[in-house]
């Protein structure tokens, strides 16, 4: 049988790496992409065939095991035809399933977990040498992630950890059962992080956690989370700090006194919901109530007038009556949110809600997520239309239009975190992705945002040089103490294809 053409020993292995979930998973596929690189991999072109393929997984939906494996399986001829290509499987499924993958997808190389993202060039190197698969779960964090080396994805935004791990125990959620008790950074650690990437030309940072406004319970500082916004706003050449995700148990007033006190905090809310029925979030057990939730809305837009909340609202919860459904609804209405996330309710294995007595049939489900939609698409549309005639400050992105090319337009993100799909008017080529520029609203849609007039003003940025220089902020790391990895050696010369499985 002949073997696929293997590459000189001076030339680099190539990989992908495909993202699955929340942007905790897109920041950690930012990691796991630093340290392939630190370790001497490339990343493949879009239209080549790479040698090694990472799957950085997400657990929290139904469908999560049945999308891993239908890609694994497209995959599987692939490998049959190139030697020495490799399969590594990451993130929240696999420290759920862990050697259970191997078993059903034999094909697969390496198997590692949420809390040991920093071995996966080891494994990789030792799954080749022993041409049998690797599976490394680890049961704790061995370091804080964000020491490994990052390869990031913006020129322009960052995202930046605070913290790993939950120690909330939602009836419906896998998370913590997957991530870890909370792990905070240090302050000084995370500020320092962000001033790496604004030396890069960074404009916007998000700052991200399982539960971003306890962070402090492993220091013992309740008020932590505000004290760490205020010091982002001392930050020179910082121009955005966003956060996600926070949850309303954990909300202080001091937090929205940051917010809207320190400049660069951008007026945009993640809050979720998840019911607005009080029995449901007894069942939940998410530890406030209606009333508590509404009474940070308010506070909130009494701070911030301009303030754009948006929430998560699940749907069909184990219990959930008509009534129940209409308290969520109540919420909605009153709450009015910019955008919700919205999810009909689905058994996840190893949660207790999986269990509980009372499912609501499927067709109910789905007859109520209809109705929920329809009244938050109603609400999402006026709040835009609202916006018509104002003028706002964009910061130019990349790819979040998908109709740019065709329209002419290009699109950027406001302060309060609303798409728009802007006309360049005369500027055109001279308005690159990192790039300021104010316009004028003049139409609204339920998801988005357009200005049709020519811009007001156009700023240009070191993130949008960098953008057009084809440069992307990398940040060291510590390697966790592993043998150095050079450049991996050439692709092994094997008679069969399937001779390793």
């Amino acid at each position: 049988m002949t073997t696929a053409a293997l590459p000189a020993p001076s030339e680099a292995r190539t990989y992908e790496v495909r993202t699955y979930g929340c942007q905790m998973n897109v920041h950690d596929s930012e990691r796991i992409s630093g340290l392939l690189e630190a370790a001497g991999y490339v990343r493949a072109p879009q239209d080549g065939d790479p040698d090694v393929v990472v799957f950085n997984t997400c657990a929290v939906r139904e469908n999560a095991d049945n999308r891993l494996y239908g890609n694994l399986g497209h995959l599987r001829p692939v490998k049959d035809s190139r030697p020495g290509m490799q399969i590594a499987v990451g993130g929240c499924l696999a420290q759920k399933d862990r050697g259970d993958i191997v078993a059903k997808a034999p094909w697969v190389d390496v198997v590692f977990g949420t809390h040991n993202i920093g071995s996966l060039p080891a494994l990789l190197e030792r799954a080749r040498h022993n041409a049998d698969a690797e599976v490394e779960i680890l049961e704790s964090l061995e370091v804080f992630p964000s020491t490994l080396p990052t390869r990031r994805e913006s020129t322009y935004a960052g995202w930046v950890s605070i913290s790993v791990g939950c120690n909330n125990t939602c009836t419906f959620c896998i998370v913590p059962s997957l991530r870890g008790k909370e792990k905070d950074r240090r302050p000084g650690d995370v500020l320092s992080e962000v001033r790496a990437l604004v030396a890069e030309g960074v404009l916007e940072v998000t700052l991200l956690g399982q539960n971003v406004n306890s962070y402090g319970v492993e220091f013992g500082d309740r008020y932590a989370f505000g004290k760490l916004l205020r010091a982002t706003g001392e930050i020179e050449g910082l121009e955005r700090v966003r956060f996600t995700s926070p949850h309303p148990k954990d909300f202080t007033d001091d937090v929205i006194a940051a917010m809207a006190e320190t400049p660069n905090v951008c007026h945009s809310l993640h809050m979720p919901l998840q019911s607005g029925s009080d029995s449901m979030l007894k069942a939940m057990r998410r530890s406030y109530r209606q009333e508590r939730y509404l009474g940070i809305i308010e506070k909130v837009r009494a701070a911030m007038p301009d303030a754009a909340i948006t929430t998560d609202i699940i749907v069909g919860f184990p219990g959930e009556t008509e009534a129940d459904f209409q308290s969520t609804l109540d919420v909605v209405r009153e709450a009015r949110f910019s955008s919700a996330f919205t999810f009909q309710y689905s058994k996840r294995p190893g949660t207790p809600a999986a269990t509980m007595d009372s499912q609501v049939p499927k067709e109910v489900v789905k007859e109520r997520y209809g109705r929920l939609m329809e009244v938050v698409e109603e609400i999402t549309w006026a709040e835009n239309r609202r916006q018509v005639g104002r003028e706002v400050e964009l910061l130019v992105a990349v790819g979040e239009g998908r109709k740019d090319e065709r329209t002419g337009r290009m699109s950027g993100r406001a302060r309060d975190g609303r798409l728009v799909h802007f006309n360049t008017g005369d500027l055109g080529a001279a308005i690159r992705p990192g790039d300021i520029v104010h316009t004028e609203i003049t139409y609204a849609a339920p998801h988005h945002l357009n200005a049709d007039g020519a811009p007001i003003s156009h700023r240009t940025t070191r993130a949008g040089d960098a953008w057009a220089a084809g440069r992307t902020p990398r940040t060291p790391g510590v390697n966790l103490g592993l043998p150095t990895i050079g450049v991996p050696a050439p692709l092994p010369v094997q008679a069969s294809a399937c001779q390793t499985h």
